[in-house]
């Protein structure tokens, strides 16, 4: 019938999707595992990385290195990035794009502004070139899952071009509305998350004080309003004391320094956000920036003389 497709033409099609030549700038706590999932999903991958060791890594498992961004750019028909900060994004996107073409698609997963990103847009489309602003949150786990939420902004037909790309490490995938829409998005997520995790912190160490067992507080709370998903995130971290890093705090503080200037610049108060912003300064300027933000709790177990769980 009409219209109707095959197993056969939707293998074809399968295949000819996993033959696309992708490339892939950054290869951190993010960005390797989700270049993993682009290696197993069958993708011609292309990587480069300021360290050469997840270079080296990937290579092993199948991808292709490049020594540049240019080289990524010149290569690949869809180019992704996951880089840490807003200074390295912009440092990339210049060499990208002057190396870009008409008929690709670049998006880029960090954290930025929406400033940023539509700055990158702009240079981009003078090449012919299409640009999402697609960050992502579901943490290294959800990376290697392939689970994560992708919050997409830019044009329909340049998502609906990269959305097979976005599938192989993502789950709840979202265009959100043009460039900067899903920047947008993410910094409300990430204001969300530094808030519920000072919170969290302060109502564990408050609960410890008053003599109730942690585990019991994060069984209970998990099916009432109390509850949520950054809760059952932490709390385990709280007792078991494991701040191993799956989200560094100065990452997540880097996060509400651009919520803190986008608010400002909006004319929103952040009253909540500023002082969790507050908080995670302090846990900095304590040592713990490259610990996980979970290590927020301390803070409080040294204010009211308690620990939440293990010793």
């Amino acid at each position: 019938m009409p219209g109707r497709c095959s197993p056969r033409s939707r293998s074809t099609t399968a295949a000819s999707e996993a033959r696309m030549e992708v490339g892939f700038i950054g290869l951190g706590k993010m960005g390797r595992p989700m270049s993993e999932r682009l290696l197993a999903a069958g993708f011609a991958l292309h990587v480069h990385n300021r360290a050469r060791g997840a270079v080296d890594d990937l290579v092993a498992k199948g991808a292709k290195a490049a020594n540049s961004p240019r080289e990524i750019a010149e290569r690949a028909e869809i180019v992704l990035s996951a880089l840490p900060t807003p200074q390295s994004v912009d440092e990339v996107y210049g060499e990208l794009a002057a190396a870009a073409r008409k008929g690709q698609v670049y998006a880029d997963c960090s954290t930025v502004s929406l400033q940023l990103s539509r700055r990158c847009a702009d240079l981009l489309r003078k090449k012919g070139a299409a640009f999402l602003d697609a960050p992502v949150s579901g943490g290294p786990g959800g990376a290697q899952a392939g689970t994560l939420t992708v919050m997409v902004g830019g044009d329909q037909a340049a998502f609906e071009h990269a959305l097979p790309v976005f599938r192989a490490f993502g789950k709840n995938i979202r265009l959100c509305g043009p460039t900067g829409a899903g920047q947008a998005v993410k910094l409300v997520n990430q204001l969300l998350v530094g808030v519920h995790t000072a919170a969290i912190a302060e109502a564990a160490v408050f609960g410890a004080r008053l003599g109730a067992d942690p585990q019991i507080v994060l069984e209970v709370l998990g099916t009432s309003f109390g509850g949520s998903t950054m809760m059952t995130r932490n709390m385990p971290r709280f007792i078991s004391r494991d701040f191993k890093p799956a989200t560094p705090v100065k990452l997540l503080l880097k996060d509400l320094g651009l919520i803190h200037d986008e608010a400002k610049g909006a004319n929103v108060p952040l009253l909540l956000g500023s002082v969790a912003e507050q908080r995670f300064l302090e846990a900095v300027g304590r040592g713990h920036g490259d610990e996980d933000m979970a290590v927020l709790v301390r803070l409080w177990e040294e204010a009211a003389g308690t620990t939440v769980g293990g010793h």
